[in-house]
């Protein structure tokens, strides 16, 4: 599609920045190169050439306007969120403009729902946030899976990660979200966050193959836990992280990640298995890919793409399952992402989420407390 629209990239220098970018202009879009460090967008814009740079921050509102002049949509790809997603999303709308972000951060995702719901339906505009691998693709297929159904018992996410090397944004959002919950951990239980002093237990979850069961940390709360109650009737939203991942992510020499392919991917893979209950019933899809840095530009353009095309559900502040037809969506990132809904199980052979025993959890390494992370 040769659309030739400008979207502008806030944070474009950064590692899912770059991402970005990259598949706007494979989309037809031409990226308006937004950040606050000159040095790295202007080292940025000689290696894309064509491409228009323009210094912003989110302390000076001026800026903003000028940088997203002649813009048809943003992506905020800058973290931590907390700081940067509220001037952005300000900016979107004193422009007219959509607003969409890869923020995993739980408390910044439910600052924007809100702080800008009514603002943004008012203004007949769309703001997308946790459009991204933890928060978007989970909420989609959570949607998915529901299918006809209006409510459910429970959604469970499970995030098989092979490895995790945390980017400095990771981290760097890890650590204000750790202070503003106080250090504390959060679930979604009951229809409502809970914020929680409990030990996170260690499970066995059965991936699919050829992963295979692995053991997982219970309650690794993501932005999940935002996206999807803000649309599905599911009172307990719980998401699970592979203990391996975990432990890489809490290391104190983590490492970023390394490219080994042309479009500059890791070799980290994922498999992202969703489950929905209701009463007796279960329903499942799970998803497959590379690399969870790089799967967040798909999403992310995607759903520009979809937002300036007109195919939305709903305006004002909406999550990826709302705004969107969710199977279509996914069905559109196949070159980028492996979809798998299988049957339904045997109520026999129904899965059990229980604690792994004393000797496996023994075995495990002692995973610190963690981040609520974000993508950038």
């Amino acid at each position: 599609m040769e659309s030739g629209q400008n979207v502008a990239v806030f944070g474009a220098y950064g590692h899912t920045g770059r991402f970005v970018v990259a598949e706007l202009r494979e989309r037809g879009y031409v990226p308006l190169l937004l950040g606050r460090d000159q040095d790295r967008l202007l080292a940025l814009a000689q290696a894309q050439p064509g491409l228009e740079a323009r210094q912003a921050s989110v302390d000076d509102p001026a800026s903003l306007d000028r940088a997203l002049n002649g813009a048809a949509a943003v992506i905020n790809c800058a973290g931590p969120f907390a700081s940067t997603a509220a001037p952005l999303v300000e900016a979107a709308l004193r422009a007219g403009i959509p607003y969409v972000d890869v923020a995993a951060e739980i408390e910044a995702n439910l600052d924007t729902f809100a702080h800008f719901a009514e603002r943004a339906r008012a203004a007949g505009t769309v703001v997308v946030p946790a459009m991204a691998f933890f928060g978007g693709l989970g909420d989609l297929l959570v949607t998915v899976a529901m299918g006809d159904w209006t409510a459910a018992d429970e959604a469970h996410v499970a995030y098989g990660l092979s490895s995790w090397h945390p980017t400095a944004g990771t981290l760097a959002s890890g650590t204000v979200s750790g202070r503003r919950r106080g250090g504390r951990r959060v679930r979604y239980t009951g229809g409502r966050l809970e914020y929680h002093d409990d030990a996170l237990p260690t499970l066995e979850w059965p991936f699919p193959a050829p992963l295979g069961p692995q053991s997982v940390i219970g309650e690794f709360t993501m932005a999940d836990v935002v996206t999807v109650p803000s649309h599905l009737a599911i009172p307990e939203v719980r998401t699970y992280m592979t203990a391996k991942a975990a432990t890489d992510l809490s290391a104190p020499d983590a490492s970023a990640p390394t490219a080994v392919d042309e479009r500059g991917r890791s070799a980290q893979t994922f498999v992202v298995d969703v489950l929905v209950r209701s009463g007796g019933a279960e329903r499942h899809v799970v998803a497959t890919g590379q690399d969870i840095y790089a799967i967040s530009a798909p999403l992310a353009v995607e759903a520009v793409d979809r937002i300036l095309t007109g195919r939305t559900r709903t305006t004002g502040v909406a999550s990826a399952g709302a705004v969107f037809d969710a199977p279509d969506f996914l069905r559109a990132l196949s070159s980028h992402l492996s979809l798998h809904v299988p049957p339904p199980y045997p109520r026999s052979s129904a899965r059990t989420l229980a604690p792994a025993s004393a000797a496996s959890m023994a075995a495990q390494a002692p995973v610190a407390p963690y981040p609520m992370v974000t993508t950038s």
